[in-house]
């Protein structure tokens, strides 16, 4: 599996897209989401709640990333794909 798609999220009263990308990840996938450039992989957990991982190098870059309640409105917006 190895698909791109565009994820609509409602977040602050605006509707964002963000184009994603899913692959395969041991026995489970992982989703990769382009922020304005700064690539973050959200993964679901045991719960099927999804968390959001970045590399050391993307930290690095602190000017692009994306604030902690965007992250939460896309990790909920992929959860509720999967009810």
């Amino acid at each position: 599996m190895d698909d791109l798609l565009v994820l609509p999220v409602e977040y602050r009263g605006e509707s964002l897209k963000f184009e994603t990308r899913i692959f395969s990840y041991g026995y489970t996938y992982r989703v990769e989401v382009d922020i304005g450039g700064f690539k973050v992989i959200f993964e679901p957990d045991e719960e099927r709640n999804y968390r959001a991982i970045s590399s050391a190098e993307q930290m690095d870059k602190k000017e692009n990333m994306p604030d902690k309640d965007l992250l939460q409105a896309i990790a909920l917006q992929l959860q509720a794909l999967h009810q």
